[in-house]
């Protein structure tokens, strides 16, 4: 793979976007970087929320989202300790030692990893360990390797004249050398990490070198996920040369159910919900009750079959947004009361947002469901678990390709890594075409109202990012 060109995190999406100009009458379509600062400023964070962390064995904490904040109670490593095989020695007693010059010294400990050993005593050496303590008075570790031992000389490994093992030194280490320092990993007291830290596997290894076995996260946001649209049916349900007319398999339900669980969602898959108002009211309000949000695909436009955004407003509040972007225009956030007696509410009643779920309604084509989902609920539910910095990692690239067309909307081209250190473009954008999102490796997030010719150096950001 071709290395890329220094990587500066960035937020995600761009600081630049601005509102595309809409046809008079019309509001202009919202910029993306105000659609996401919206959608963040209307969260409250679940570690924040009465319930809203547990604590969980170390072992499961990967992928959650820190709590507590981690102070260490001991150095690590607790002691000075030595990072090779080879002999603990007193600087003071090899400063004549060189190749013309030996110096042996008898060897009268050995030291392995979770032993003690004995204070050094001048003029002698201790055989050590990788990991094991530095005994006192022992400022440098040689490597076996550059030690002579009198077995090696065919002697039988005993000193004639101290009956013990000899080891013999031409040169004469930094004090220092080969040895780890206590507390040089951590030191008692310091802070390692902070609450909303995402917890990795080298996280996991840092909070169990502390001691830790438990960690505080915050709790997995529980997410109710349900499709909208007559035409859709489930994969295994009907063969492929059995399709009706206008149906299409349900794409949409699989990623995202996917994308969900990648960002530790705690997943309630409610199927397919029939275009009929009714069937639409009754299961987002089932879904409020018990869940943090209900992320639909479909249905959130303003056609005569499409009932999410009546249906939502009769149970709390929708803002529909048109976003200035490419795949991915239509958008919907609100909020559905959790009340028993929801259903009998009257539009426009005001909502708590303490006490509602949130909704997200997105596009129904399957590339704006997915960029939609990476570029705005992903922030959205890092953030609800109480992760501050939502951003992801954006690189230079040139782009190997012409876009002669420039765009009202900002658009994000998937591509793919060549190479040659650049960027070749999927020959389709569709929005209905989710071939090109499993082709590339990433997007170009490229301003509205420019173009792109061969050699433009373009803003990448990988799949890999929007994905984690």
């Amino acid at each position: 793979m071709p290395s890329m060109n220094t990587a500066h995190p960035q937020p995600m999406p761009s600081a630049t976007s601005t509102p595309a100009a809409a046809p008079k009458g019309r509001q202009p379509l919202m910029a993306l970087d105000d659609a996401l600062a919206r959608l963040l400023a209307s969260i409250t964070p679940l570690p924040a929320t009465p319930g809203g962390t547990q604590s969980i064995p170390t072992f499961e904490a990967d992928g959650r989202v820190l709590a507590q904040t981690l102070v260490s109670a001991l150095h690590v490593p607790p002691q000075d300790n030595s990072s090779m095989d080879g002999y603990a020695v007193r600087c003071a007693d090899l400063l004549t030692a060189s190749a013309g010059n030996p110096v042996t010294l008898p060897v009268t400990q050995r030291i392995a990893a979770g032993h003690a050993g004995q204070p050094l005593q001048p003029g002698t050496v201790a055989r050590i360990f990788t990991g094991a303590p530095m005994p006192e008075g022992a400022d440098a570790v040689v490597m076996q390797e550059d030690v002579r031992t009198a077995e090696a000389d065919g002697t039988g490994g005993q000193g004639a004249a101290t009956g013990m093992p000899q080891a013999t030194f031409t040169a004469c280490p930094e004090a220092g050398s080969w040895v780890r320092r206590a507390g040089e990993d951590v030191s008692r007291g310091a802070e390692v990490l902070s609450p909303g830290a995402r917890l990795g596997p080298a996280a996991l290894g840092l909070a169990a070198s502390l001691g830790l076995d438990r960690l505080t996260v915050s709790r997995k946001p529980k997410v109710a996920l349900f499709s909208t649209g007559d035409e859709l049916v489930m994969p295994g349900t009907v063969p492929p040369e059995q399709m009706p007319p206008g149906a299409i398999y349900n794409s949409n339900r699989f990623f995202l159910r996917a994308l969900l669980v990648r960002m530790g969602c705690e997943v309630s898959d409610l199927g397919i919900v029939p275009d009929n108002r009714p069937a639409t009211l009754q299961a987002l309000a089932d879904a409020a009750r018990h869940h943090d949000l209900i992320l639909t695909s479909g249905g959130v436009s303003v056609g005569e079959e499409d009932h999410i955004k009546p249906a939502v407003q009769q149970l709390g509040s929708l803002d529909l947004w048109q976003i200035a972007m490419k795949p991915g225009k239509p958008f919907a956030h609100g909020w559905l009361r959790r009340t028993p007696d929801a259903m009998g509410r009257t539009d426009g009643e005001q909502v708590d947002p303490t006490q509602a779920a949130h909704f997200i309604g997105l596009p129904g084509n399957p590339v704006s469901s997915f960029m939609t989902f990476v570029l705005l609920v992903r922030p959205f539910l890092l953030r609800l678990q109480g992760v501050a910095d939502v951003s992801v990692p954006a690189h230079t690239l040139p782009a190997h390709f012409n876009l002669p067309r420039a765009d009202k909307r900002r658009e994000f081209l998937r591509v793919r890594r060549n190479a040659a250190g650049g960027l070749d473009l999927f020959a389709n954008q569709s929005s209905g075409v989710l071939t090109s999102a499993v082709w590339g490796d990433g997007v170009v997030d490229h301003p509205a109202g420019r173009t792109i010719a061969h050699g433009d150096v373009v803003r990448y950001v990988s799949f890999a990012d929007l994905l984690s």
